[in-house]
């Protein structure tokens, strides 16, 4: 019996191949979407990896510095004081490649002669050994890199060719001693995003008399930690002894919110699947339940059937897993490059070379795909096992029960909105708990669509009616065919909700940001060196350049910043940022602050107090009276908190404290960026292309207006949502197959009522526009419906989402052309959904669909 069930079930999906092949697509999208956020993920998180890794190499420990390195004496006294060998100086910075792409990569500067226990780049016992030309250069020509033989390759360069590299305001020229192509899969990996130069020739291009740090190799345990004890011993304040998996592990943690956040919402794509798997699976049911009551008359059992139907929807979720990683991995291919510029904008600089594609990750996506079909399958399969075989040879059956537990459904979907509810109330920083907060409340709405369709049908009726015929008989047929129409009209409103509750959180956010930055950025010139990270000025200014500034005609005063990242006792790394004076003009917003703000600031200034912007204070949990402990050069030291200003520039948190305070504190010379502000009368725009002439032929400066500068804000803005964008447009799509799909189910099973209103004088124009009325009330639903859960997701992701993840607060701002702009493309989705199954009914003999049965 089983095995002709099994080719029973086979034969319907064969005879049935377009509600096979929409079943299997939407599966397929929901998968690629999840696989490809994964990849994209995972391929930036191993680029990072990899390239610490690349530096590090086999050292246990590292001595690191403040802001301007580690003094390179120290490396002299390692060796010679306490008689370490396995020791290895190390300076290294980001630098941009023209003839790469302008792609951010890093430079490597090694000593040579200590390399070997800790790197094996330039050549080990497998590797095809450097010829001595090649070496010879390296060491002893000025300027010269080694630089891996597959990039050369994939960029037409060969040895002795010169690359144009940036590095801060400058721009120098290197040349290519040699191509390294080692036979180690890992280094040839790691070389994709490295230049590798001597120790000097790295510290003459950065201009840079300091090492970056010291690599240690030290032996473990007791041993280990004396020897950590010896070593710190002579070592200056302001240097001290780490470990490098700690301080990669303290990284990569920045961007972990972002990720997470990206996951649950492709999540959503496949839950917007779930919808449409349940739809023709029930529609499927639905179809044959004459079979199916037969089956059970002659002696088929309900697990037999169960499994009969479960089995169509695991082999159509299996079929659907292995498109869906094809098309992952293709979709994975274009959105690391969101990604990546996302997290080289906000958290760190990374060079995804290609996209790493983990078996688990194909594994899990295809996985997820599947358990979604079966969960999705799993209710009309029970259907379909649970019904009585006399009840199951009426049609009509399974409509008239689903009027029956339209209660029970309503009650379970505000149960569960309530337990959503509680987990975004519960006082908790989890992430994970707030997106299941969501994602029940989500479903509670879906839940309550069956409610909602059967109330605005009613509500429709009377105005319809006007019509004529048709007009009362659109909404009669979409609440008896409810089973099928509320879960499509639920799929279009969860993937119509997201587009309204992601814009409502994209448009508030850019409010808040662009008032933010309107009160921030009172100064009417910016100037800094390009930079890798968009959100950072780290790179090195010559204080000279501000005095430049200063002199020109038309500037009235100058202010000038200093952004570092420092290392903490208490909270690992932390960006620092000193100012000379407050560019707001005492304007910056405040969440508290002890005092005024001119109070707060002097106190800063003679007292070496600090401020904390918003997200620093949510995530190390700092209130009034605390103070922030970090190393300086100087030795640890606390400053007292006299103030938390909002701040939406990293979500990591910045500490801001006054310059001269800084200055005090850390050996750094060096500015990241200038402020002028113009005496009256002088017209910004001018003197911005006075200076950038003046400076055209010494420094590569970026020099802004006000104005440019915040569309420069703007635009990493953009680019950090355009991701969000693309998953939007994913899950409509979704959303409007299952549209499709439910409307070819109502159309097949309506074959014989169709033709029997054909029969009887409706003409094709009426038929038509029947079923567009019936979509057009499908879509009208659906866009409606979507307003309120598309809100509720907003407050939801500005007020707990974004607040747990980033530490941000938010103003809602709500545009009602993104409800309008929703609600028309749930119209359009779903009208353009029923013109196949118009067109095919229309097509339709009418003696063929009176004999349908």
């Amino acid at each position: 019996m089983s095995l002709s069930l099994f080719k029973l079930g086979q034969r319907y999906l064969l005879r049935r191949p377009l509600q096979s092949i929409l079943v299997v697509l939407g599966i397929a999208l929901g998968v690629a979407v999840v696989i490809a956020i994964d990849l994209a993920n995972g391929s930036a998180s191993r680029a990072f990896s990899l390239s610490t890794e690349a530096i590090s190499g086999r050292a246990t420990h590292q001595i690191v510095g403040g802001p301007n390195g580690v003094p390179q004496e120290i490396y002299g006294q390692l060796r010679r004081e306490l008689g370490l060998r396995e020791v290895a100086p190390i300076v290294s910075d980001y630098v941009t490649v023209r003839e790469l792409g302008d792609q951010p990569v890093r430079l490597l500067g090694i000593d040579p002669f200590s390399e070997a226990p800790f790197r094996s780049y330039l050549g080990s016992a497998d590797d095809e050994p450097l010829s001595l030309e090649a070496l010879t250069a390296f060491l002893a020509q000025p300027n010269t890199i080694f630089l891996s033989r597959e990039v050369a390759e994939q960029n037409g360069l060969e040895s002795g060719n010169t690359l144009t590299l940036g590095i801060g305001p400058r721009e120098v020229t290197a040349t290519i001693a040699g191509l390294l192509d080692p036979s180690n899969e890992l280094s040839r990996r790691a070389l994709d995003s490295l230049l590798l130069a001597d120790i000097s020739t790295a510290q003459e291009l950065l201009q840079r008399d300091t090492l970056s740090n010291i690599d240690l190799i030290l032996p473990e345990g007791e041993a280990g930690t004396a020897e950590v004890e010896r070593i710190a011993s002579i070592l200056p304040e302001g240097v001290r002894v780490e470990q490098p998996a700690t301080r990669t592990a303290t990284i990569q943690q920045l961007s972990a919110a972002f990720e997470l956040n990206l996951t649950a919402l492709s999540l959503l794509a496949l839950v917007v699947g779930m919808f449409l798997i349940y739809n023709t699976v029930t529609f499927s049911v639905v179809q044959r339940r004459p079979v199916l009551g037969t089956l059970r008359a002659l002696g088929v059992t309900r697990e037999e059937i169960f499994a009969l139907i479960l089995g169509e929807a695991a082999v159509m979720g299996v079929v659907g897993a292995l498109f869906g990683m094809g098309l992952g991995i293709v979709l994975g291919r274009g959105v690391v490059g969101l990604v990546t510029q996302t997290i080289n904008d906000l958290y760190f600089v990374v060079n995804v070379a290609g996209v790493d594609v983990a078996p688990t990750t194909l594994l899990k996506g295809s996985l997820i795909g599947i358990l979604s079909a079966l969960l999705a399958a799993a209710v009309p399969a029970w259907e379909a096992a649970s019904v009585e075989p006399v009840t199951a040879l009426r049609r009509s059956a399974i409509e008239s029960r689903v009027m029956g537990l339209l209660p029970k459904l309503s009650l379970a979907g505000a149960g569960l909105g309530l337990v959503g509810l509680v987990l975004l109330a519960v006082s908790t920083r989890s992430v994970v708990v707030s997106f299941l907060g969501l994602f029940a409340v989500i479903i509670a709405f879906a839940l309550l669509t069956p409610w909602v369709t059967v109330l605005f049908m009613r509500l429709a009726e009377s105005p319809l009616a006007r019509l004529g015929v048709l007009g009362r008989m659109a909404p009669r047929d979409i609440v008896r065919a409810l089973s099928r129409t509320s879960v499509a009209i639920a799929a279009l409103m969860v993937a119509v909700s997201v587009i309204i509750g992601v814009s409502v959180m994209i448009g508030s956010f850019r409010n808040t940001v662009t008032e933010w930055l309107e009160t921030t950025l009172q100064a009417d010139i910016y100037i800094s060196p390009p930079n890798i990270a968009a959100n950072r000025s780290t790179a090195p200014m010559e204080r000279a350049i501000a005095e430049q500034v200063a002199s020109f005609e038309g500037v009235e005063r100058i202010s000038w910043a200093r952004d570092v990242t420092v290392a903490s006792p208490e909270f690992g790394r932390v960006q620092l940022v000193a100012v000379s004076e407050e560019v707001s003009g005492r304007q910056r917003p405040f969440k508290w602050v002890e005092g005024s703000q001119e109070a707060a600031w002097e106190r800063a200034q003679l007292e070496g107090a600090v401020f904390v912007s918003e997200p620093f204070a949510f995530r190390h949990e700092i209130g009034q009276g605390d103070s922030v402990t970090l190393y300086t050069d100087m030795g640890e030291r606390s400053f007292p908190v006299v103030g938390v200003y909002y701040d939406y520039s990293s979500d990591q948190g910045v500490v801001l404290m006054p310059d001269a305070l800084y200055r005090t504190l850390y050996d750094d010379p060096y500015l990241s960026s200038v402020a002028a502000f113009v005496t009256e009368g002088t017209d910004p725009d001018a003197l911005v292309g006075q200076l950038r002439t003046f400076f055209a032929g010494e420094q590569a400066l970026v020099i802004r207006s006000n104005v440019g500068l915040r569309a420069s804000v703007l635009e990493v803005f953009e680019r950090a949502f355009a991701i969000t964008g693309a998953l939007q447009l994913l899950a409509t799509i979704v959303a409007f197959i299952g549209v499709l799909s439910a409307l070819m189910a109502m159309q097949l099973e309506r074959a014989r009522e169709l033709g029997t209103l054909r029969a009887t004088g409706m003409t094709q124009r009426q038929l038509w526009g029947l079923t567009m009325l019936e979509t057009g009330l499908m879509g009208s639903t659906a866009g409606l419906w979507a307003m309120p859960t598309g809100l509720a997701l907003a407050l939801v992701l500005i007020y707990v989402i974004n607040r747990r993840s980033f530490g941000w607060t938010l103003q809602l701002h709500l545009e009602p052309s993104a409800l309008v702009e929703a609600f028309a493309v749930a119209l359009v989705a779903a009208l353009l959904a029923g013109i196949y199954p118009a067109v095919r009914m229309s097509r339709i003999r009418i003696s063929e669909a009176i004999r349908s049965e």
